[in-house]
């Protein structure tokens, strides 16, 4: 966490891009935590380059927002600056079978734009509600696929150093819900590789991953999967097997339709819910000797080290 004098620095050198304690909950899909010391929404190339500026010269801890579909902020905020990558930066193109994505694009609707354009490979993505930035970063994947399998390259900024450029996939270590883009790394847009469908085909492929998505997952704030499955195993039918299905922690739930899903109530405490992710994680291991990790992104908490995210 970044102190109060950096934070000053940093506001200043942002100037009008810079706005103070913004709450983050309602950027994310849980709806809970707390504000952003800084907070900066980069419009366009010339506010990306004034963010990157300002992040070099000050060293200030930076979080990359996206959509917040797998994020947690601590109630008592994060000591930095959060940055969110506008319209801008949403863009998405489509030549023969490669598509380029802006990082702010939403994956649901890169999914839809693909199968619209005759292509395969994507429509997984339809059911992942965050963006490709995002989906980038924690290898994000469902119903077989993920964004390994069509990733080619993406642009990448290290906010220490300033340094920008393209990076092909191979570079990242995409691995099972991770990868190594760091904290200090900004996903700007991303190349993938797909393959020639048939649009009607595809259509009927996003349909059947929403309903199934509807039929087997709850709505509500919450941020999706909480801890990525272990080998050959589910998380969902071990945190059930251990009674924790429906457990609560103050303004928290672990879900009653899926196990793997922890909810909050509206108004709810976002300490609450990593509370109740620390409890099911000491339940199951407990009770099957299995340490569960997280897929869910924690900031701004006193970590506890069962509960950081690999990779």
């Amino acid at each position: 966490m970044s102190d109060p004098a950096v934070l000053d620095e940093v506001a200043r050198l942002l100037g009008g891009l810079a706005q103070r304690d913004v709450p983050l909950g309602p950027l994310t899909t849980y709806r809970v935590g707390g504000p952003a010391s800084v907070f900066v929404e980069v419009a366009d190339e010339e506010g990306l380059a004034h963010l990157v500026s300002a992040v070099v010269a000050t060293g200030v801890d930076v979080l990359a927002v996206g959509k917040g579909s797998n994020l947690l902020v601590a109630d008592a905020g994060f000591t930095g600056v959060a940055a969110v990558l506008g319209d801008a930066f949403a863009e998405i193109s489509v030549d023969g079978t490669t598509v380029r994505a802006g990082a702010a694009a939403a994956m649901p609707v890169v999914a839809r734009r693909t199968v619209g354009a005759g292509l395969t490979g994507f429509e997984w993505a339809v059911g992942v509600p965050g963006s490709i930035g995002g989906g980038v970063r924690m290898n994000a994947g469902g119903h077989g696929s993920d964004m390994a399998s069509v990733l080619r390259r993406v642009r990448l900024v290290d906010l220490r150093s300033g340094e920008d450029g393209s990076v092909p996939a191979s570079s990242l270590d995409l691995g099972y819900r991770r990868s190594a883009v760091a904290p200090h790394h900004l996903v700007v847009s991303a190349e993938l590789a797909l393959a020639t469908g048939d649009p009607e085909a595809g259509a009927a492929t996003l349909a059947e991953i929403v309903a199934w998505r509807r039929e087997h997952q709850p709505g509500g704030p919450n941020a999706g999967s909480v801890f990525a499955n272990p080998d050959e195993d589910a998380a969902a039918r071990l945190i059930e097997q251990v009674g924790a299905k429906g457990l609560r922690h103050g303004t928290a739930t672990v879900s009653t339709k899926h196990a793997n899903f922890i909810q909050a109530d509206e108004g709810g405490r976002a300490d609450d819910v990593y509370a109740l992710m620390a409890l099911v994680h000491e339940r199951v291991e407990a009770a099957t000797g299995v340490a569960l990790h997280p897929e869910t992104r924690c900031v701004g908490f006193d970590l506890n080290p069962r509960l950081e995210v690999e990779g």
